[in-house]
């Protein structure tokens, strides 16, 4: 019975035609809007926002397709669903983009002035900031788009400087001169996660340090020479005898005429190198940490653009790396260096321009953490917020420990400028959430706004509400806050979720999130870095529109296991998208046998048992498959949902299900007719709902064209678990039935017998039921395996000339004479084998030869190694067949 003309799938899957109506029909029908309705639980998710000068990269890709498939299932189980889309202003990355045009047409921010300037940025905004969210929507990704929130727009502002006023009311926001990690490109200062560490090789300078009374020296290392000039003091350990009289004499500091002090202090570790450690309170964060303890000088030596200052004596002027070289030259001159040494060390470089980071002291606004941070740590302790995988807890509770106060200002105009003033008549310091008119002390109208911006990461912390609301009372804070879970990559653990912990429990009582989902980094094939340079880059919007998309998300969601490094391999997406056509071409065979007005022949399944058994076997599989697929969603086991999925879809239902009932679709017995017809509805209705979240266009659009009126797939229900359906009893003895036809085929096919020819089969089977069963199933093992005949015994002789195969307690024997040419394949196999020893005679040559093993890279030894191992196993398997052949000769 035909499918209904205008129903009929294509013959072939035509993805970019059905991704692009799926993306504008279920935005028209508005199917991705939260609903808040009353008495049903509710699911939130946040989208981490991607940068607004950003494009879709692999690890967006991933990210978000693990969201969507949360987001899908959630609103098929009924939830109220709600998943906020938006972006961040990411001030520094966007300014520089602006700037960069601006450079373009030989002018700079100054030449505009402030306010023009963020007037350009709005319109830069405008016209370029959605292409980020546009290949979001390509993905597939069914946020609220009528909900998208930016870090600047209105709402978000207001929730901004409500939060800053609050915290500096409150003592937790004040400024001051602190250690931090400055830009002289940018200038500015950056956060920790905003520089980029990048293995160099540089050098370690080794510096004679004279003891001030002349009756000897110390010797000193650093890898930045040039900041010895801001040296306020040279630092040993407590316990270290060896410099205990130092204590009152003092060090006298190379080129210049100071004379430095010895302090103790337990951070030097007194068995590395001399044990003694130059100090620089102003220009390094473990010194700066050192002098606050001894209330050390700060002493800057070079100004915000990386070039030595006044304070720097003769060396003022010169850029930094200029007065590196003109300070070590000078060393060895005056007889001060000892030594330079090869080192490998990480830079820091700033992720935007690349410009090597200077950490210096700087006046900036900083947030007081601490209070904030034990209020997380004990939410995560008390299971309020769960981290997956588990593995993240202790990483999580050292950082936390150890947290330092958070530098949230920034030297540029892009962004949220922080609402503080001063009084020119008074200098009093007035931070209000309405800008003021005047001093509240002197009455001065005098007033100067900060010129420093809020880091990007202060507007984010807020995310979770701020993108809701707050700070007024809504019905979406009532309903969706806190959020369900938060997807994210590992690496921005403490710079965005631990702030968001923070900010979500101090403003709203509550956490931001109940579990944070920590997926690891997308590399390439060999675990490598993706990077333009190395020319490994995958490109997610290449890959879906030369395989589709589903194919792009279901190969992350099937590498994307807890905790492991996700290797991705564009043959492994090929791979998949082969599985998708097969759920296609598996929908199409389907479709030749329903048709509207046939929804009733799926009552059949509402009495499992008095169905023929494979189709109770089906049913039991497909529940079992329900209640796996379920488990791995729920516990975000992504790589099982799709692993349960494509081994159910692709290994039963299609390999063998189908096979198995196409006699009974094509016969003339009404009723066996029904009961396939009804059973492959159901269970076809089942897998596109199962693997929807995960492919969400082929699934579509495949439901679309089953019999009857259909809502879109995405809005139906999820399937619920089938504990009728279950039958243990019924797997173990289709997994016998299956076995001895596996078996059969696999001596067809290493026989290499011709699929015309029939064969015969004979079982050994020692129990009394298997053979029963066997002996009812006789004609469908033989139609599956082109058998002449098929003998089931207790007991029997091997014939001489028969291919053996064992499963279980099963001897399956198939006679081989006359089907095969011996000889034949005798030559053949032999020609392989000569093949395979000459290949074996390279790689042992290899191994055997020393000056390979010793020069070679480490990865290519192992790599020839692995060829050995695999031509040995060829070598046996080939030997196994000859021995084979010669039985049957």
């Amino acid at each position: 019975m035909a499918q209904n003309e205008e129903k009929l799938l294509s013959k072939g899957y035509e993805f970019s035609e059905v991704e692009e109506k799926w993306l504008r029909k279920w935005e028209e029908e508005k199917c991705f809007s939260a609903k808040m309705e009353e008495g049903k639980p509710s699911f939130s998710v946040v989208i981490p926002p991607p940068n607004v000068t950003g494009v879709l990269h692999v690890g967006h890709a991933l990210n978000n397709t693990l969201q969507d498939i949360m987001v899908r299932y959630h609103r098929m189980c009924g939830d109220n669903t709600l998943w906020v889309p938006g972006t961040d202003h990411a001030g520094i990355a966007t300014q520089n983009v602006v700037e960069r045009q601006l450079a373009l047409e030989g002018k700079g921010r100054h030449d505009l002035g402030r306010d023009a300037f963020i007037e350009k940025v709005w319109e830069w905004r405008q016209e370029k900031g959605g292409t980020i969210i546009n290949q979001l929507r390509k993905l597939g990704a069914s946020c609220d788009w009528e909900r998208e929130r930016f870090t600047m727009d209105e709402g978000l502002s207001s929730a901004v400087r409500e939060v800053f006023v609050r915290l500096y009311k409150e003592g937790l926001i004040y400024k001051g001169d602190y250690i931090v990690n400055w830009c002289p490109r940018c200038h500015t200062a950056l956060a920790d996660d905003e520089v980029e560490h990048e293995d160099t090789k540089g050098k370690l300078y080794h510096i004679r340090y004279p003891y001030a009374d002349g009756s000897g020296s110390v010797v000193v290392a650093t890898t930045r020479p040039e900041t010895m000039l801001g040296d306020t003091a040279v630092a040993v350990h407590p316990d270290d005898e060896r410099y205990a009289h130092l204590g009152d004499i003092g060090i006298r500091l190379p080129l210049t005429d100071r004379v430095i002090p010895v302090v103790f202090d337990h951070h030097v570790q007194k068995d590395f190198g001399t044990g003694a450690l130059k100090v620089t309170p102003s220009h390094d964060r473990d010194d700066y940490e050192i002098g606050i303890r001894h209330s050390l000088p700060l002493l800057k030596v070079m100004d915000d653009k990386g070039v030595m200052n006044e304070a720097a004596g003769k060396y003022a002027g010169l850029d930094r790396f200029a007065a590196r070289r003109k300070v070590v030259e000078d060393l060895k001159e005056q007889g001060y260096l000892v030594e330079i040494e090869d080192y490998d060390h990480a830079l820091g470089l700033c992720y935007r321009c690349k410009t090597v980071i200077e950490p210096t002291t700087s006046l900036q606004w900083f947030v007081s953490v601490r209070p904030l941070a034990d209020k997380a740590v004990a939410a995560v302790k008390e299971g309020r917020i769960n981290l997956y995988p588990k593995t993240w807890y202790n990483t999580f509770y050292s950082w936390m420990d150890n947290i330092r106060d958070w530098c949230i200002s920034r030297q540029i105009w892009w962004g949220h400028r922080i609402p503080a003033w001063t009084c020119e008549e008074c200098g009093a310091l007035i931070v209000e959430s309405t800008d003021p008119t005047s001093c509240p002390k002197c009455s001065s109208a005098k007033l100067v706004q900060e010129n420093d911006v809020l880091d990007t990461w202060f507007s984010s912390a807020l995310w979770p509400f701020s993108t809701m609301g707050w700070p007024e009372n809504t019905k979406e804070l009532a309903t969706f806050y806190p959020t369900s879970v938060l997807v994210t990559s590992f690496d921005i653990l403490f710079f965005w979720v631990a702030r968001m912990m923070m900010m979500g429990i101090h403003f709203m009582d509550e956490v931001p999130f109940k579990d944070v989902y920590l997926h690891a980094l997308v590399r390439d094939k060999h675990g490598k870095k993706m990077s333009k340079s190395t020319g490994n880059v995958i490109d997610p919007l290449e890959v879906m529109a030369q395989y589709g998309t589903d194919a792009m998300r279901f190969t992350l969601t099937a590498f994307a296991a807890q905790g492991r490094e996700i290797k991705l391999d564009e043959d492994r997406i090929e791979g998949y998208r082969h599985f998708i056509n097969k759920i296609w071409n598996a929908a199409r065979f389907a479709l030749m046998h329903v048709s509207d007005g046939d929804e009733s022949v799926k009552d059949v399944v509402n009495d499992p048992k008095s169905l023929p058994l494979v189709h109770q076997w089906i049913l039991s599989r497909t529940a079992t498959t329900i209640d796996a697929v379920r488990n791995g969603l729920d516990e975000y086991h992504f790589n099982d949902v799709a692993s349960s999925n494509y081994q159910f879809i692709w290994g039963e239902f299609c390999d063998w299900y189908v096979e198995w009932i196409k006699a009974d679709l094509f016969s003339d017995d009404a009723t066996a007719k029904n009961q396939a017809r009804g059973v492959l509805l159901t269970v076809l209705e089942t897998v596109l709902k199962l693997i929807h979240p995960i492919t969400p266009f082929v699934t579509e659009e495949i439901w679309s064209a089953l019999p009857g009126e259909r809502s879109p797939l995405m809005t139906t229900e999820f399937p619920e678990r089938q504990e009728g359906w279950k039958n243990p009893e019924v797997e173990a003895q289709m997994d016998l039935l299956m076995g001895v036809i596996t078996g059969i085929r696999n001596i067809r096919s290493e026989a290499e017998v011709h699929p015309s020819n029939k064969i015969d089969a004979f079982i050994n089977c020692p129990d009394a039921g298997q053979r029963e069963l066997l002996g009812s199933f006789t004609r469908a093992i033989s139609d599956m395996t082109r058998l002449k005949s098929f003998t089931v015994q207790e007991k029997g002789e091997k014939p001489d000339d028969a291919a053996t195969y064992i499963f279980k307690d099963l001897e399956i024997f198939v006679p081989l004479m006359g089907l095969i040419d011996v000889a034949a394949e005798l030559e053949k196999l032999g020609r392989e084998r000569k093949k395979v020893e000459g290949k074996l005679k390279q790689i042992n040559g290899k191994l055997g030869n020393d000056k390979f093993l010793a020069n070679a890279p480490e990865a290519v030894v192992a790599k020839v190694r692995e060829e050995k191992d695999e031509l040995d196993a060829k070598l046996a398997t080939i030997a196994e067949a000859e021995q084979r052949l010669k039985s049957i000769g």
